[in-house]
């Protein structure tokens, strides 16, 4: 795209910002149902480009994408009016007399960069948050999911005014060049290594930023789990998408008693869910291009294979694997993102949780255990960004729970409340009455004024 034409788009956006169009909690309401209507009238459109894209089915794109979006948006209909209000709040008694309160006041101009691996919901949910604050929006979706970036601009066009939300298509040189420009935030979904360029180009211009990043994120089965409901559960959540999902349960780390039967569970349930040849299954999904096909492969051997392995090159699948590792062997070094699972064990849980936290803080983590005191020392004593016990992945799907990483994971969360948060700023207002004016703060000072500042101030 032309750089002239890039920034026409943002000067569109910093003139529908000063008209305060969306200065109105019911304004910001009618956009985001407009959004919902054309989501819904365009969801054949979008089921298919997710198909071309990733091989999703029609079921896991409503239900990871489609249907995550449309909760947001309807979550943020219902509670925007109560979240644009003015927030009163306690004055102290040195202040007196005065009230005291917080406007919620957008941040403006919003800088959207997301990812291929979830390319609508994560591309339109910041968005309904954004906007829902009262923000304007610039999406840069990610050139690598393409048909998908082409529907994400034509719904944008059809939902949004003239500079409220618009689209910038393209690849590494728009996203460059986009952030050179003078946002009044940046919202990042995708890998540490660019989050750390993002964050670097923002710092210029002391622009805020929110990074959603990823991690290896673990999995601890310990000796009192539940092994067949735990099965169920972590194959769920690390094979939706083919594992590439930057909350997946990275790795099992399993209590070496019950590794070989819980192995078996899992080997059970893939059969279960995906069937015998996963590779002919249409409702499973492809990894998303040949990079990352080949970069699975290579965690593949016949010295650590446990289970699965076979894969189809011209479809770019690679059907659920299993392989033993340790935190030496290649698979533990960074994060997998594909349908490859390793297994590590450990014989005490206070060993495994000194290994969890020799690794960069992960996004989230998993405890299986049926242990109150082994659940609450994994909760205390591990670092990560959130996470379930007993289950995978579905603490980010709650609009009463903010989702987001910290240090190498990320920083900042939205979702929900924390979403509109994110993209608000709180003005801090003191409306000091006339009526009165203690004079103890002003000089000259003496004894007498001391005392009654020492008492008020303390």
């Amino acid at each position: 795209m032309d750089e002239q034409i890039m920034l026409n788009k943002l000067l569109e956006m910093k003139n529908f910002q000063q008209s305060k169009k969306m200065y109105s909690y019911k304004d910001r309401v009618n956009s985001l149902k407009k959004l919902y209507n054309n989501i819904k009238e365009m969801m054949p459109e979008i089921v298919e480009a997710l198909q071309k894209d990733l091989c999703k089915s029609e079921i896991e794109s409503y239900m990871t994408e489609i249907g995550f979006t449309l909760n947001e948006i309807s979550f943020m209909c219902k509670k925007c009016k109560k979240y644009s209000k003015t927030r009163k709040v306690l004055t102290p008694l040195a202040q007196f007399h005065a009230k005291s309160y917080e406007i919620p006041c957008p941040y403006g101009c919003v800088l959207v960069l997301s990812p291929w691996n979830y390319p609508f919901m994560l591309s339109i949910v910041p968005i309904v948050d954004a906007v829902a604050a009262g923000n304007s929006v610039l999406l840069k979706p990610s050139e690598i999911s393409p048909n998908t970036s082409t529907v994400l601009a034509k719904l944008i066009e059809k939902t949004f005014e003239k500079g409220h939300v618009v689209v910038v298509e393209g690849g590494k040189e728009e996203s460059t060049f986009l952030l050179e420009q003078d946002f009044d935030y940046i919202f990042y979904t995708g890998s540490t290594r660019v989050g750390k360029i993002v964050m670097q180009k923002a710092s210029e211009n002391f622009t805020p930023v929110t990074l959603e990043l990823g991690g290896k994120c673990p999995c601890v089965v310990d000796e009192t789990a539940d092994l067949k409901l735990s099965a169920r559960r972590i194959v769920f959540g690390k094979f939706l998408n083919c594992g590439q999902t930057c909350v997946a349960p990275d790795y099992v780390f399993c209590h070496k008693d019950i590794k070989d039967e819980l192995v078996k569970e899992i080997e059970r349930q893939i059969v279960i869910q995906y069937g015998v040849t996963p590779l002919t299954n249409k409702d499973y999904p492809k990894l998303i291009n040949e990079k990352q096909f080949n970069t699975m492969k290579s965690f593949i051997n016949e010295d650590n294979l446990l289970f699965g392995g076979r894969y189809y090159e011209n479809t770019l699948k690679i059907e659920p694997t299993l392989i033993k590792s340790t935190f030496e062997d290649e698979s533990m070094q960074d994060e997998i993102f594909g349908p490859i699972l390793p297994i590590v064990t450990f014989e005490d849980l206070d060993e495994a949780i000194k290994n969890i936290n020799s690794y960069p803080k992960p996004l989230a983590l998993y405890i299986f255990s049926s242990s109150k005191q082994n659940q609450e020392k994994v909760l205390k004593y591990c670092d990560f960004g959130g996470g379930c016990i007993n289950d995978t992945i579905i603490h980010i799907a709650s609009n009463y729970l903010g989702f987001g990483g910290l240090k190498q994971s990320g920083m900042g969360a939205y979702h929900g409340k924390v979403g509109f948060d994110t993209f608000t700023h709180y003005k801090s207002i003191v409306d000091k009455k006339r009526w009165i004016d203690l004079p103890i703060r002003y000089q000259p000072y003496n004894k007498l004024k001391y005392k009654l500042i020492k008492f008020f101030m303390k």
